[in-house]
Order: structure tokens, then sequence, then C-alpha cells
């Protein structure tokens, strides 16, 4: 990658300030940027770095102010954070790992049944069985296992190590991260007279549109009849849980060790912190927060509500109930002192135990 100020700039539709024709090399953190890389600023927390980085380049939001001189060529845009990831997408498609033609290594198994669309990669010991589909410009690393009639669109990256059982799909354009298991057999069991249980035959699959990302070591169970979905947009983070016939609406993102339990269905727009456990057969309605930690028991019908806590409530009431739970101690001992001195009045007054 090497390009200069002015592309990127054009490129990021930005404002520049400073060399345009000085050369990048490639992206790094603000503070470790060097000559020919290229950084950003958007935390407020970073800032002092932008007065000592040697980086050439510091994409900037519109908006930030600076009260000393700037060394680097400041590049403004709309929103940096974003403007950032675009730079990082581009560096990633030009020095990754896709070579744009199709190419399937000796030790790969496709079976003949199976449809392998154009420029296709699939990697060294990568088991494609009957009746699969990968779509054209995907990338399929090694030691993946794709079962049968797994459909997996086009454009889409699957890392290695990941188990995409039988009748699967996955849609365009998404990710999956390395050892991720996407299909497995619903937690379902019928309990016995005798204390044992019956195991639930999981008839069902998993369907993730288009655009999702999973990260590693998650795991996406098949639905007892039906689909567990994952809806569009959505992106889980690693070492997820999400059980038999749960669906993830539109652009809604799980931080990792989340366990999402069985049936529940979870709306668009939401953010659920890291290790949150949701029961299951519960609806959370779009534009939910679920802080870290968090334990949800029961629907959240409002849209956009924020809850934390276990079981989780309104997050404005729980930080309002935190700063009187710290005051507890300090107001126990008022209210002894207070007893202490009631007491006192009832004595010098002869009224006696008014306990």
């Amino acid at each position: 990658m090497e390009f200069t100020a002015r592309e990127i700039c054009e490129f990021l539709e930005g404002t520049l300030e400073g060399d345009p024709l000085v050369k990048v090399l490639k992206p790094a953190k603000i503070e470790e940027g060097i000559s020919g890389d290229v950084c950003f600023l958007a935390n407020p927390k970073y800032i002092a770095y932008a007065y000592s980085t040697e980086a050439s380049v510091l994409i900037v939001n519109a908006e930030q102010q600076f009260d000393q001189p700037i060394n680097a060529t400041v590049i403004r845009v709309k929103d940096a954070y974003t403007s950032f990831a675009r730079v990082l997408e581009q560096y990633k498609l030009m020095n990754g790992s896709k070579s744009g033609t199709n190419t399937i290594e000796q030790s790969a198994h496709i079976n003949s049944t199976a449809k392998i669309g154009q420029n296709v990669h699939v990697g060294a010991f990568t088991f494609v069985s009957k009746g699969a589909s990968i779509g054209a410009d995907s990338y399929i690393y090694p030691n993946v296992f794709i079962g049968v009639n797994v459909s997996i669109g086009i454009n889409t990256t699957i890392y290695p190590g990941v188990v995409i059982l039988d009748d699967c799909v996955i849609g365009n354009n998404c990710i999956v991260g390395s050892g991720t298991i996407i299909g497995s057999d619903g937690f379902g069991f019928a309990p016995q007279g005798d204390g044992t249980y019956k195991k639930v035959a999981q008839t069902g699959n998993v369907v993730i549109e288009d655009l999702v990302e999973i990260g590693a070591n998650a795991t996406i169970d098949r639905a007892t009849m039906g689909s567990t979905l994952i809806k569009k947009g959505a992106k889980l983070d690693n070492l997820i849980q999400i059980a038999h016939n749960v669906e993830i609406g539109e652009n809604t993102v799980i931080a990792a060790q989340s366990g999402i339990s069985g049936s529940t269905k979870i709306g668009k727009n939401c953010i659920v912190g890291g290790q949150v456990g949701i029961v299951g057969h519960l609806i959370i309605a779009d534009g939910t927060k679920i802080n870290a930690q968090s334990g949800v028991a029961k629907n959240i019908k409002e849209m956009n509500q924020s809850v934390t806590g276990s079981p989780a409530f309104d997050y404005s009431a729980s930080m309002r109930s935190q700063v009187i739970y710290r005051q507890l101690p300090e107001m126990m001992e008022k209210l002894a002192n207070l007893e202490a001195k009631i007491k006192a009045i009832a004595e010098n007054n002869n009224l006696g135990n008014i306990n």
C-alpha cells in the first residue's frame, strides 16, 4: 500500500491541511506512528499523541481543535473512526491472503456434487460435503468442515477450524472467525419419570444473513425445528453461545462471553455487553442496550431502553440505587445516632420504652 495524503483524502471525501504529496505506507496506532504511517484521532483521551506522533497523516473529526502545532498532514472527516475503518479495510484488501483466482489446494476434499463459484479459494485439509455450495469470491481457509447442503454466499470469509454443519446457510459478505461452530445440536432434553433425560432431535438449521461477522470460538446451535436466525448486519464477538431457535435482529452487536438461551428473540440495533446472560423465550425490544455482566430474566418491551444488573433493570434507576447503596454505612450510623437521641429524650421525659 502506497498512497499520497491527497489520494486518501479524496477516498474519504475529507478536507486536507498540510502536505498533499506526503506518502503513506501503512496504518498505525497514533501513539506508535512513524514516518509513512496514517493514524486517526477520535477519542479525546489520545489528544496528547497528536502533538508527539511522527506519523505522516492524521485523520481527525471535522470539528477537532488543536492548541499546539501538528507535524502530521491532517485530514478532517465527518467520523474519524469510521473513516479509519475504511482505510484499514482497503489496506487488508491490498495486502491480504485473497488471491483473486479460483484456487483449490491439493489436500482439500470437495465432493463431486458441491458447487464452487468463481474466484473461490479452498484451503488445505478443508472438507466440502455433498450438495454444498460456495459463492463467488469467497475465501475458505484450511481445516474447515462444510457439511451436507450447506450454502455459503459470495465474498464470504471462513477462517481456519470453522465447522459448518448440515443444511446451514451463510449469506453474502460474511466473516466467520476461527474455531466457530455453526449448526451444533441445540440443548434439548425431555425429562423422564425415572430422572433421566431423553434427547430431543434437533431437525432445524442456522440461517446467517448478509454482512454478519462472527468472532472466534462462538457456537450457534441449530433450531429444534425451523431456523436459528442471525439477521443482516449483526456482529457477534468471540466466545458467544447462541442457543436453538434464537433470533438476533439486524445490526445488533453482542460482546464476548455472552449467552442467549433458547427461543429468545433480540430486536434490531441492540447492544449487548460482555458476559451478559439472557434466559430463554424472551422478547428484547429494538434498540435495547444491556450493560456488561447483566442477567436478563424478563421481557424488555420498551424500545431503546438501557438495563443493567442481575436481574437487569433500568440503567438510570440502577445508577441511582448504587449511589444510595454506597451511602448505606453512613446512613446506618446516622440512624443509630437518631435512635440514641430519641431514646435519651424519651427517658428524660419519663416516656419509657417507645420501641
